[in-house]
């Protein structure tokens, strides 16, 4: 069984950096979060979530 890295995306807000909202995500959907941030200037905290 093959087992997928998995990431947890948290959007950034305010001038603090506090977190709005967190989603876990796979590699290909991160990459889609990472574009569509840099399109519009969306600051994210991108981390590998631990395996269970």
């Amino acid at each position: 069984m093959t087992q997928t890295m998995r990431f947890e995306i948290v959007r950034l807000d305010g001038p603090d950096g506090s977190a709005a909202d967190s989603l876990i995500a796979d590699a290909a959907t991160v990459r889609e979060f990472v574009q569509a941030a840099a399109r519009t200037g969306e600051r994210l905290l991108i981390r590998p979530c631990p395996t269970i």
